[in-house]
C-alpha cells in the first residue's frame, strides 16, 4: 500500500508540474500574442457564444505540449481536442475560460487545466495572466495561489452572502436564469457575475466570494476550479445529493453551501 501511495504521489507531482508549465505557456501566448484586431472565429450555442482564433491557438499549444510530455494520456478540450489515451490519465482543458472577457480586453479570463484519473480530479490549475495569479490544487494536498494557501471564508448568515453566478448564451436559458437571480437577490448581500466559472470557483477558494452557482457548465469549465475550491475547504455539488453537472454547479463553505443548494433547487435553478 505504501508503494502504491508513493507512486500516486509521484504521479500527482508530475501532473502538477506539467499542468503548470502548459498553463504558463498558454497564458503567455494569450497575453502577449493577442491581436489588436481580435475577432470571432466561430460561434457555438448562439451568435453570442463565441470562439476566437486565440482559443484555438491556446488549445493547440496545450495539446501539443501534453502530447510531447505525456503521449499516453487522454485529452478533452473545449474547442474539440479529444483523444482516448492509454495511461488512464485524462487532461480536461479550457484554453480560455472567459472568452468574451478576453475578446473585450477585460481581465477576468483564465487557462484552466485539470488532470483526472479513474474519474477523479487529481490536479487542477487555473492561470489568470492579467490578474497575475495562478491557482493550483492537488487532491489531498490543499490549494494555493502562488505559494499562499487558500481557505474559504467562514459561512456568513445567508442574508450577508456575496454570491457569484454566470449565465448561458441561449436566450431561453438566460430568461430563466434571470428569474432565479430575481428571486435570490433580495435574500443575499449581493450577486456578482464576472464571466469565468473557473475564476469564480477560485474566488470562492480565496474568500473573495462567499459562494457560487451556475447552470449549464461543462466539465472543462469546472474540473480544475472545483478541486481548488474543495481543497480550500468548500463543499461543491449539483442538485442535493448529486455531483456537479450541466444541470447545476454550487460551491460554498459548509453552513452556506447547504441552504444555498436547497434554495436553488426549490427555485428551479437546475432547469430552463
Amino acid at each position: 500500500m505504501k508503494q502504491d501511495q508513493l507512486k500516486l504521489d509521484q504521479l500527482k507531482a508530475e501532473l502538477l508540474a506539467v499542468a503548470l508549465e502548459a498553463a504558463d505557456r498558454a497564458g503567455a501566448l494569450l497575453r502577449d500574442g493577442r491581436p489588436a484586431d481580435l475577432g470571432v472565429a466561430a460561434t457555438k450555442s448562439s451568435a453570442v457564444d463565441v470562439v476566437t482564433e486565440m482559443d484555438l491557438a491556446s488549445e493547440k499549444l496545450i495539446t501539443d505540449f501534453l502530447a510531447a510530455r505525456r503521449p499516453g494520456d487522454g485529452v478533452l478540450g473545449e474547442e474539440g481536442a479529444s483523444r482516448a489515451g492509454t495511461s488512464g490519465v485524462q487532461w480536461v482543458i479550457d484554453p480560455i475560460d472567459g472568452t468574451v472577457n478576453y475578446l473585450y480586453g477585460r481581465p477576468d479570463w483564465a487557462v484552466s487545466i485539470a488532470a483526472r484519473k479513474d474519474g477523479e480530479t487529481l490536479v487542477g490549475v487555473v492561470h489568470a495572466p492579467v490578474r497575475g495569479e495562478t491557482f493550483r490544487a492537488v487532491l489531498g494536498q490543499g490549494a494555493y495561489v502562488g505559494d499562499t494557501p487558500l481557505r474559504v471564508r467562514t459561512a456568513p448568515p445567508f442574508e450577508q452572502a456575496l454570491v457569484g453566478t454566470g449565465f448561458g448564451y441561449v436566450a431561453e436559458r438566460r430568461a430563466r436564469q434571470a428569474e432565479v437571480v430575481g428571486q435570490l437577490l433580495p435574500r443575499v448581500r449581493d450577486i456578482r457575475r464576472a464571466g469565468s466559472a473557473a475564476i469564480d470557483l477560485c474566488d470562492v477558494a480565496a474568500g473573495r466570494l462567499d459562494a457560487y452557482y451556475e447552470r449549464g457548465l461543462n466539465l472543462w469549465d469546472f474540473a480544475a476550479g472545483d478541486l481548488i475550491a474543495r481543497e480550500a475547504g468548500a463543499r461543491t455539488g449539483g442538485r442535493p445529493g448529486e455531483p456537479l453537472s450541466g444541470e447545476l454547479t454550487v460551491a460554498g463553505p459548509p453552513g452556506l453551501f447547504e441552504p444555498l443548494q436547497s434554495l436553488l433547487d426549490d427555485l428551479g435553478a437546475w432547469h430552463d
